[in-house]
């Protein structure tokens, strides 16, 4: 990319207007009559606006019916342009936020009577108590959980999903301040416990539990093959391991801010390391792909402890 195709870049997006659209439009398509609604601006504005952006390649459109929806075209984005709208979303600020908040209040007055353009993804559209939390709660509703372990729990955000479901929960974090957290969460579930415990030694006995959760705890682990095999040791016969991480990524600067210490793990990886503590691994694969960059992908694993047999 020369210089003059990035003065023609700064000056495409060198206009307020045009960025509120270009990030308005980078997640979804929208007509000129949602833009004017959630920007505030003037039709003709909004209309003068998306032919500049067309012309310079930014922005494409697709007619339905009468109707013309516009997305961003971030395919053909040149890096220069993706650099600058990459930073206006990461810089929070107040225009762009109020703009996403008033489409948010626009779709939920459609939640109804959806465009047709949005059947394909729904999941990206407000509907009332339509969240993945009441989604998760229902769905652990059919669980009927043994003794059940969460290695690196947390503040207990995910156990109390299950608590409800497993015969005893016993959480356990290395941070005390986490761990104190959950049991304040975690109080009104009467067969639940919490305990400052390294995953890397797990002070329980051999074959104490039927199940074991290690829910994105792998990357944080100092030595993953020992969490790994400690969660083997204190399975039952017959247990399961359930596990998620993050998929093998680049982002590690992003990441490390968190405290990780491994960029994610691919799920052929995941499969060797929890196969070699000697359990029979289910399936390995990645289950879902986060919506905004750099798009994070979660691989989860289930494995089960081979059963004693009975002669």
């Amino acid at each position: 990319m020369n210089l003059s195709a990035y003065v023609d870049t700064l000056n495409a997006l060198g206009d307020e207007s045009r960025l509120r659209l270009c990030a308005l439009l980078r997640e979804r398509e929208l007509c000129v009559t949602d833009l004017v609604r959630v920007t505030g601006m003037a039709q003709s504005r909004v209309s003068t606006h998306l032919g500049r952006l067309k012309e310079a390649g930014f922005v494409r459109d697709r007619r339905n019916g009468t109707q013309c929806f516009y997305a961003l075209a971030e395919d053909a984005l040149p890096p220069a342009a993706k650099a600058v709208l990459d930073g206006a979303s990461d810089a929070h600020d107040a225009t762009l936020v109020g703009d996403q908040r008033r489409l948010l209040e626009l779709e939920a007055e459609r939640r109804g009577g959806l465009p047709d353009w949005a059947a394909d993804n729904l999941e990206r559209y407000y509907s009332p108590g339509r969240t993945w939390q009441s989604l998760a709660s229902g769905i652990a509703g059919l669980l009927e959980l043994g003794d059940v372990l969460d290695v690196g729990s947390g503040d207990g955000a995910a156990a109390a999903t299950i608590a409800p479901y497993a015969k005893t929960l016993t959480c356990v974090d290395s941070n005390a301040r986490m761990i104190d957290a959950a049991r304040v969460r975690l109080a009104k579930f009467p067969r639940t416990r919490t305990l400052v415990a390294d995953a890397h030694a797990l002070p329980f006995e051999s074959a104490s539990f039927d199940s074991v959760l290690l829910f994105h705890t792998l990357t944080y682990a100092t030595a993953p093959e020992r969490a790994l095999a400690e969660c083997a040791r204190v399975l039952r016969p017959g247990g399961r391991l359930v596990l998620l991480c993050l998929d093998r990524h680049e982002q590690h600067e992003i990441t490390a801010r968190y405290g990780e210490i491994h960029p994610g793990f691919s799920p052929d990886t995941v499969k060797a390391l929890v196969a070699a503590t000697g359990l029979a691994v289910k399936t390995s694969h990645v289950v879902s792909r986060e919506p905004k960059k750099p798009h994070l992908e979660v691989v989860l694993a289930i494995a089960e402890k081979t059963p004693l047999t009975t002669s």
